[in-house]
């Protein structure tokens, strides 16, 4: 079931993405097409889907929903290119195939994760299928996640841990930024989207599962790094040990480390316990801590 509707999401997200991805300009044409290599690549779409099936659970429209997704996913995309470049992770493989800066060159691959960021604010501002409150509220939620207080931020720590040892506190501070930060938010955009505040308990609750599955995709993330067979997983696999990063590996077993993984899971869903018609979203956080890659 999970599955299937995965797929069916990434469909309907990928066409949205070709419409805000459509423009051309010849002179723009290497960073254009950089910014659609990335972003088409094949992907699983998690964040994206988050928003589309809150907004779906609490009465909201695909309609409302699909700018707000479309704008996560570019600001993730982003995310990959500048973390993948020399000076971040030095990735020679993500999504399955070669990274963008080893496709277009440094240069160009940072300039078209910046447009994708950029895009992503514009997107947002697109939405008129929501209240304008409800866009404002929206850019100042993904500003907060994206940034010096979310995933940048736990990129900053990422990289300390590569001269240091990290406690075990600051290596889930950083995962609650790095990763948690957008996982988090796309639950959020999605509760906008359906017409819901920040301070809504739904909302609240639906932060609070996301908070949990994006802990525990980290985990399984870092268990993955060291047991995946690289071509499912789609990127290299003992660059985390290559670098001399913390990870949870550091401080857990592997079978420690999915057994983490999945409490905080089951802790997550407890807090769509109030929430009736949860069950699809139950069912992706077991399908994301029980994945292989």
């Amino acid at each position: 079931m999970i599955s299937a509707r995965l797929s069916q999401n990434a469909a309907l997200i990928e066409e949205a993405l070709k419409t805000y991805l459509s423009d051309e300009d010849v002179d723009f044409a290497e960073e254009l097409e950089a910014e659609r290599y990335s972003i088409f690549a094949r992907a699983k779409r998690i964040r994206p889907t988050l928003v589309l099936e809150f907004c779906r659970l609490f009465g909201g429209r695909d309609e409302a929903a699909l700018p707000f997704a479309c704008a996560v996913e570019m600001v993730h995309t982003y995310s990959l290119i500048h973390d993948d470049l020399p000076c971040m992770d030095d990735d020679d493989l993500r999504r399955g195939r070669p990274t963008c800066h080893k496709v277009y060159g440094e240069a160009t691959a940072l300039l078209a994760g910046d447009g994708l960021l950029t895009r992503a604010f514009g997107t947002l501002a697109s939405n008129t299928a929501v209240p304008a409150e409800s866009v404002r509220a929206a850019v100042a939620a993904l500003a907060r996640a994206a940034g010096s207080f979310g995933m940048i931020g736990g990129q900053v720590i990422d990289l300390a841990g590569e001269k240091k040892k990290l406690s075990l506190d600051t290596l889930k501070k950083l995962h609650a930024h790095k990763t948690g930060a957008m996982i988090t938010v796309s639950a959020e955009l999605g509760c906008l989207a359906a017409g819901l505040d920040a301070d809504d308990p739904r909302t609240v609750a639906a932060c609070r599962f996301a908070e949990g599955i994006g802990l525990a995709f980290q985990i399984v993330d870092d268990v993955l790094d060291v047991t995946a067979d690289v071509a499912l997983l789609g990127k290299p696999i003992g660059s985390d040990a290559e670098n001399e990063k913390t990870t949870f590996l550091t401080y857990y077993t592997p079978d420690e480390a999915l057994a983490l993984a999945g409490a905080l899971t089951e802790r997550a869903k407890e807090a769509l316990a109030d929430i009736p018609n949860t069950q699809l979203l139950q069912a992706l956080a077991d399908y994301l801590v029980s994945r292989k890659h």
